[in-house]
């Protein structure tokens, strides 16, 4: 067992020794920061069964509604799973990101953060592990399993995955604040040019935060045309079963069930829209979800 992946609390460990269910945090070290996560088990022996691996929306953590009502329902059904809180770039980050904090992430930091906790749970002897994203924890998780063609993964499950066009992005900019996208990233691209992407940009619009400061590089991570944005283009490349999961009412991405569709054979890549749902997934649709993946699971 690797010291470097993980420290696991004593309260944690109890719990598993007596052969209950048992939530606790868990942290880990990557590239010079404490990670932490959720972990939520359903007894002494839990790694014989899946793991579900979870990666959060934008600026959020892994105890968000979503994340946290999941994890629940998978535990009452016998699914044990383990919620990250990505870093983006702080050191054991916790709750919603201030604004006010200078922004140093990359979009694709989390892939390698994602591979850090599959390396936890597989030195915690699980073998059989599933990824599950939210919005853009969906397009984070789909490159790790398509730039990872062979990582242990059983399915791989994309709730309300993000979408991208360069149309669309540079639209949604113009319209959340008023100015040119392109006049952003035409600055942020001469700074990486000349080696100087680690400069910030401030004051900038960044993502949700108004008038925050990024750095070029972080600014061009999220904003540079990228077709790998769009999660439908990844699914092609993915091994493992796919689960793709819309709402009907989520009118924050744009196209997902249309892109999807064409590629939902009923097989390896599989798509459900539930009626209603907005891109949050509140309430029992979030027990809907719960009953899709452990349906995935036992397929698997």
């Amino acid at each position: 067992m690797n010291p470097r992946l993980y420290s696991a609390g004593l309260a944690l460990a109890t719990a598993l020794a007596a052969g209950t269910a048992a939530a606790e945090e868990v942290t880990l070290t990557n590239r010079g920061l404490t990670l932490n996560a959720n972990l939520e088990t359903t007894g002494a022996q839990w790694q014989q069964g899946p793991v579900v691996l979870m990666t959060h929306g934008t600026l959020a953590h892994g105890g968000m509604e979503i994340m946290q009502t999941l994890q629940s329902a998978l535990q009452e059904r016998g699914i044990s799973s383990l919620a990250m809180t990505l870093s983006l770039g702080l050191d054991n980050r916790s709750g919603m990101y201030d604004c006010a904090v200078p922004h140093t992430h990359l979009h694709t930091d989390a892939v390698g953060e994602i591979g850090a906790w599959l390396d936890w749970l597989q030195s915690q002897g699980v073998e059989e592990v599933a990824l599950l994203g939210h919005s853009r924890g969906g397009n984070q998780s789909a490159r790790f399993a398509a730039e990872h063609p062979d990582a242990p993964l059983d399915a791989v499950i994309l709730i309300a995955p993000q979408t991208w066009s360069e149309a669309a992005a540079a639209q949604d900019y113009a319209k959340r604040y008023g100015t040119s996208l392109e006049s952003r990233l035409e600055r942020a691209r001469q700074l990486a040019s000349d080696g100087r992407g680690a400069e910030m940009l401030e004051p900038i619009d960044f993502i949700y935060c108004t008038e925050t400061a990024a750095t070029a590089a972080a600014f061009l991570s999220y904003y540079a045309p990228d077709p790998r944005m769009d999660t439908p283009s990844l699914i092609p490349e993915i091994k493992a079963s796919v689960l793709v999961i819309a709402g009907s009412e989520d009118d924050v991405v744009d196209g997902l069930v249309e892109t999807v569709q064409p590629i939902a054979d009923g097989e390896r890549v599989n798509l459900i829209v539930l009626d209603g749902a907005d891109h949050f997934f509140r309430d029992l649709y979030a027990e809907e979800i719960a009953d899709d993946v452990q349906m995935l699971l036992g397929d698997n």
